[in-house]
């Protein structure tokens, strides 16, 4: 049995300090946490510019030092935050479906270590007692050292100004740790997470490596010949590309956070003095060739190390020396056996071969020690150069919440996990967006439905006051779980409003005067039919001593009614005393067309209503017009009214969040001469912390209203899609009309296509004024699902459960529980 050995008398580490770690020979090394861009995210030439940072970021560092970039991918699991969530029904049960949910976490460090030049390599031959000085000269000599910070800090600069790396410098409490926190050493050491409390575990290295109960694998690339014939900063992603696009991913993806298991993955990059290195090749070439003729191996070895030579000088590249590893473990001793088959697996994606280090593991698992890098094994490395060796470095990282206090939850692309997204005020503060408005386009099937009620829900759980506009009852379960209004036609309980009606502390001012009086010219002149200027104001006049009759008597209601009662009696008094003439306001024709508005007329349901008078203070409005969109007398009256509804918002409610959401009945409100409403609100709503939103399941259906495609798609820096792949033939048309680039358009058409078949959810597209842009899932609980349903007999069984149980939340829960049992 091996006798245990105290891991502090063993370390190879003698300080830390000055946010540097100090080997006992003498090697410093500082370390940066790297913030890398989001798996998914990048597109051709995005990837060929990150990678050519990385090259020229490396060629300024000095020789005899060593580029270690270490990321750490560990199994976790989302917690759920029920404070967070508040009281709120839906975002509660959102909390318990994510709960415990597995994805991988991931954190990446760059250790830059300057050896000293005078280092040799630990041999038995070799010992400290042979060295003049035992202080290695850079670390008692401040010039050397702050050449090597110098160097540090421009491969710093190079790396942020690309825009795709972000580096922070680890202090000496992140490096060591503190009585509560481990720190990156003891990370390494004992496989602990940056959260996790402190804990020390046994390490044996005598079979293999283990760790505490963890069991670890230890894969190499660290032989020419294992290594893919051809390698490139990016490479098509299978999974996710069509006939029409090519997806990309980094060429080392396959070993970063496609690699579903507990795993670091180590890049190694020694720089050393090129001038010698090519005297060694040189004399290595000139010994293959005298023994070329006794075999073909020494002769293509020969060959090789002429190509290499001849590149190395010809195109001014750096020889280096590079090497990578995988180092895999679990405490399941079954999923041990799959390691073997996952990494290798990802290495045969990248064409090279997994070589599982046994005897040499120990030494090169001891060398990645943080601080230890200068005593790598050399004999595990391959000559090459930096431009191939960047190739080899994972360059992304997994999705990221935004810091921004509002947003709407989605899933990460490849686990589900839940992540905040800011798609309102986050793109405006970093310039992706002059506005907030978006444009939704979704065909029939797509989850359209789904992603839009979600979208609403959680802007109205963050105060915003929203005004729906829908087509089909997609937000009638929503709208009655929140407790807003709905309006709807039928013949029994017909849409009534009351334009007249002024709440506490409303005036009537010219905004108000100027809708009603918009309105009332809708309902008497046709559309081809202009109106006079002598009418218009006869009709204003009318409205002010309306209101003026309202103020001296109280007792009558303000209404439709009492308006045509006033024009009667009243009105035509002031006329005939103000000589007003019949050709300049005909007021007999007036009030002859609008008698069906009056009590006892066809319509005089729509302008009386007695309830739901206070639509300014109410946070959510749904007008729901399936059945009136066709009506040549409603349909107007309803679409002047809902305008005047969101624009009052709009211009009383201040610093408030506010959205419209026009569903599919925008083609029947840009027919009906409301173009113009439209072209405004998207135009202005920007001003009044707004947000204007159109739904739409077909873009020709834009086409076909300039005014409103140049209105809608000009002014909605946010596109949304969902699943297009039944247009993936056409879809050159809807591209170049949302003027969407190549990377969005490889997006777009991934959407959906290798999504996981044990859950059950739909991707969605989001762009960011043609910026930024990503694909998220739309995943939701049970609860929210019942809540978003259009299917018929789902939303006839969640009515059920409602009268049943007394409300909808009593109703949607039983059954979610129902559901879930059967399952």
């Amino acid at each position: 049995m091996a006798s245990a050995i105290d891991i502090e008398k063993i370390l190879p580490l003698s300080k830390i300090e000055n946010g540097a770690i100090l080997s006992a020979h003498g090697d410093i090394t500082i370390v940066y946490e790297a913030m890398l861009p989001e798996i998914f995210t990048q597109a051709d030439r995005d990837y060929e510019a990150y990678h050519q940072s990385l090259v020229k970021a490396i060629k300024v560092l000095q020789p005899f030092t060593i580029f270690h970039k270490m990321d750490c991918f560990t199994e976790a699991a989302y917690s759920a935050d029920y404070e967070k969530a508040g009281k709120s029904f839906l975002s509660r049960s959102s909390e318990r479906f994510f709960n415990e949910r597995p994805y991988l976490a991931h954190r990446c460090y760059i250790l830059l270590t300057k050896k000293p030049n005078d280092r040799k390599l630990s041999s038995s031959v070799y010992s400290n007692m042979l060295r003049k000085s035992i202080v290695p000269q850079q670390t008692i000599n401040p010039l050397m050292y702050q050449e090597f910070l110098d160097c540090a800090g421009q491969f710093e600069r190079i790396l942020t100004d690309s825009g795709f790396v972000t580096l922070r410098r680890l202090n000496d409490d992140e490096l060591a740790g503190t009585a509560n926190k481990p720190g990156l050493i003891e990370q390494y050491c004992f496989l602990l997470h940056p959260g996790q409390q402190p804990v020390i575990r046994d390490i044996h290295l005598r079979d293999g490596i283990q760790i505490g109960d963890q069991h670890c694998e230890l894969y190499t690339l660290s032989d020419a010949q294992d290594l893919p014939a051809l390698c490139g900063s990016r490479d098509n992603y299978d999974k996710y590309s069509t006939d029409k696009t090519k997806f990309s991913i980094g060429f080392a993806s396959p070993l970063g956070q496609l690699l579903n298991c507990n795993h670091i993955y180590n890049q190694y990059i020694f720089i050393e003095d090129a001038t010698k290195t090519i005297k060694r090749l040189e004399a290595k070439k000139l010994r293959l060739q005298s023994l070329s003729s006794y075999s073909r191996e020494n002769a293509i070895g020969r060959d090789a190390c002429n190509d290499f030579l001849n590149e190395a000088i010809g195109e001014q590249r750096s020889p280096v020396k590079a090497h990578f590893n995988v180092l895999a473990w679990s405490d399941d001793p079954a999923k041990i056996k799959d390691l073997k088959n996952l990494v290798g697996s990802a290495m045969a994606q990248m064409d090279a071969t997994a070589k599982q280090e046994t005897d040499g593991a120990p030494q090169v698992w001891w060398a990645g020690l943080p601080g230890n890098e200068a005593d790598f094994p050399m004999n595990d490395t391959f000559d090459t150069f930096v431009e191939q060796a960047t190739c080899f470095f994972n360059l992304e990282t997994n999705y990221k919440d935004s810091i921004s206090p509002f947003g709407i939850r989605f899933g990460d692309r490849l686990s589900g996990k839940p992540v905040h997204v800011d798609i309102s005020d986050e793109p405006i503060r970093q310039g992706y967006t002059t506005n907030r408005n978006k444009f939704i386009l979704g065909p029939s099937g797509s989850g359209k439905s789904f992603f839009t009620n979600h979208m609403v829900r959680s802007y109205y759980e963050q105060g915003a006051h929203i005004v729906l506009v829908d087509v089909g009852h997609s937000y009638k379960g929503l709208c009655h779980l929140v407790g807003g209004y709905y309006f709807t036609y039928s013949e029994s309980a017909p849409i009534k409003f009351n334009p007249f009606y002024l709440s506490d502390g409303d005036i009537l001012d010219t905004e108000k005067k100027e809708s009603i009086k918009t309105l009332l010219l809708a309902l008497w002149k046709k559309d081809d039919e202009t109106f006079k200027r002598s009418e218009y104001v006869a009709l204003s006049n009318a409205l002010t001593g309306y209101f003026q009759h309202l103020d001296k008597y109280t007792d009558i209601f303000p209404c439709f009614n009492t308006f045509y009662e006033y024009l009667m009696e009243e009105y035509l008094q002031v006329l005939e005393n103000g000589k007003v003439k019949e050709k300049d306001f005909d007021v007999a024709n007036f009030l002859y067309v609008l008698n069906p508005y009056y009590r006892g007329g066809e319509f005089d349901y729509l302008l009386n209503a007695t309830e739901n008078l206070d639509l300014l203070n109410e946070r959510l409005v749904v007008f729901e017009i399936d059945a009136i969109k066709d009506h040549p007398i409603l349909f107007p009256a309803v679409t002047l009214i809902i305008m005047e509804v969101f624009i009052s918002k709009m211009r009383k409610l201040k610093g408030v969040r506010k959205m419209i959401l026009i569903e599919e009945c925008w083609k029947a409100i840009a027919k009906e001469g409301m173009a113009e409403y439209i072209k405004y609100l998207f135009k202005t709503v920007r001003k009044f912390f707004g947000e204007a939103v159109v739904v739409t399941q077909e873009v020709e259906d834009i086409i076909s209203s300039p005014v409103v495609k140049q209105a809608i798609i000009n002014n909605s820096d946010c596109k949304i899609l969902l699943d297009q792949s039944k247009y993936q033939n056409k879809f050159d048309q809807i591209q170049e009309l949302l003027g969407l680039t190549e990377k969005e358009k490889a997006q777009i058409l991934s959407v959906n296509k290798a999504n996981d078949p044990k859950r059950k959810y739909k991707e969605v597209f989001i762009s960011l004024g043609g910026q930024y842009s990503k694909v998220y899932r739309t995943e939701v609980s049970l609860e929210e699902y019942l809540a978003y349903t259009t299917e018929e007999s789902e939303k006839v069984k969640v009515q059920e459960y409602t009268r049943l149980y007394g409300s909808i939340q009593k109703g949607i829960a039983v059954l979610a529980q129902e559901l879930r049992n059967k399952h």
